[in-house]
């Protein structure tokens, strides 16, 4: 189940064909795919390195979202993980205060010979130009060093997507996800094992991005190799809070909140995580039918029963008037989420909305499409063509130009 890669990335801008890791090329200045696929299928993800994070610590929102050490759950999964959302903002107040600046610090060294760190962004914004083409159209309002930091954290998000949903996906084991965990902590404590991890280790020592959201995000992929069904909404979310809420997380501190705006730090925050569970949502019921074909249902089996519905349905493709009032709810409920991300977007740097808002209401628009399609979304993949982006972009322009609400805003 492909995520969605960043609450900032537009849908319908992945090149067709070629997949990612095939592109992304080392050597002097470029990753070597064949030498990543080797890193996976023998088991070489990391490099070595310890457990210890940046601050010191590690925790994992695993065993605190899922379960109590009795094993019973004790909380919803939106409750729990909005202690993730508190935890994230405390430390972005912590690190930049109320002045909302940066303190850029000295530049991670890229080991042994693969080129400089300049190469490394560089690299990463080519990578954003190819695969995220409107999204990499709307960081370039942002300022360079925010731009730069994006790409890095575009770029990192793909490669664990494409661990699982990748051409190598079937060479993927729980204990490689563990090495790339493993890895993921050098970049945080400055000791990049390529190029690309290089860019990512100088955006994390310069802004206020936390590990938590990455490591969570590494969970949502060991989540896609042990798990197909979700028996209702509540475990669905958590799954969308990995593969997709996470991101939002990690975006938010290289976004930047605007100076004036009056809302809370969580709140904003707590909007980036609904745009991210939005388009999340939109992705799983846009690919019913291509995730059918691989024996997947991303569809709560409580509300499918209710319905009158079952995985033989989705798995026979039939559009009846049960299947229409079904998704006709689960759209609803997409469309609720997409509104409580609009309250955070204006609240963010002006140079950083365009690209957000240009996510969100090209994202729903896909909603949109499904809805055109009379629900068939089995056969049929909704999509937002050319034509229907430009007159879209334009609207999503005008609204990153509304500056922030003077009053206090976005309360949970």
């Amino acid at each position: 189940m492909s995520v969605a890669l960043l609450w900032v990335v537009s849908p319908c801008d992945v090149s067709n064909g070629t997949s990612f890791m095939e592109s992304v090329r080392e050597g002097n200045r470029f990753f070597d795919s064949s030498r990543h696929r080797n890193l996976v299928s023998n088991e070489r993800i990391n490099r070595g390195g310890g457990k210890q994070t940046n601050n010191g610590r590690k925790f994992s929102v695993r065993s605190a979202i899922l379960a109590t050490p009795s094993g019973e759950r004790t909380m919803t999964s939106e409750q729990m993980v909005y202690d993730v959302v508190l935890r994230q903002a405390a430390l972005v107040k912590r690190q930049l205060g109320s002045t909302n600046e940066l303190e850029v610090k000295p530049d991670i060294p890229i080991p042994g010979n693969l080129g400089s760190l300049s190469e490394a962004y560089d690299r990463c914004g080519e990578v954003c130009a190819e695969y995220a083409k409107t999204f990499n159209l709307g960081t370039m309002l942002m300022t360079p060093e925010r731009r730069r930091a994006i790409w890095a954290i575009y770029v990192w998000c793909r490669r664990t997507d494409e661990l699982v949903d990748g051409p190598n996906a079937s060479y993927i084991t729980p204990a490689a996800l563990d090495r790339w965990e493993n890895r993921l902590e050098d970049v945080f404590n400055g000791r990049p094992f390529d190029m690309l991890d290089g860019a990512l280790s100088d955006t994390v020592s310069n802004f206020p991005v936390d590990i938590q959201p990455f490591r969570d995000m590494i969970e949502g992929m060991r989540m896609d190799l042990r798990k197909s069904r979700y028996k209702n909404f509540d475990e669905l979310y958590l799954y969308c809070y990995y593969v997709a809420g996470t991101v939002g997380l990690m975006s938010v501190p290289i976004m930047g909140i605007a100076p004036e705006s009056k809302a809370t730090t969580e709140s904003v925050y707590n909007a980036a995580l609904a745009l991210g569970i939005a388009n999340q949502l939109t992705n799983i019921l846009r690919d019913v039918g291509e995730d059918a074909r691989r024996g997947r249902v991303y569809l709560p089996q409580d509300e499918l029963a209710q319905a009158g519905l079952s995985d033989e349905d989705i798995f026979a493709g039939r559009v009846t008037d049960k299947w229409r009032i079904f998704m006709k709810k689960q759209i609803h409920r997409a469309r609720k989420f997409f509104g409580e991300a609009e309250k955070g977007v204006t609240e963010l740097s002006s140079a950083s909305r365009f690209p957000v808002w240009a996510s969100l209401v090209l994202y729903r628009k896909i909603l949109d499409e499904i809805e055109a399609n009379d629900y068939n979304n089995f056969t049929k993949r909704a999509y937002v063509s050319k034509s229907k982006k430009l007159i879209a972009l334009p609207i999503a322009y005008a609204k990153s130009l509304v500056p922030p609400t003077k009053t206090v805003s976005l309360q949970r």
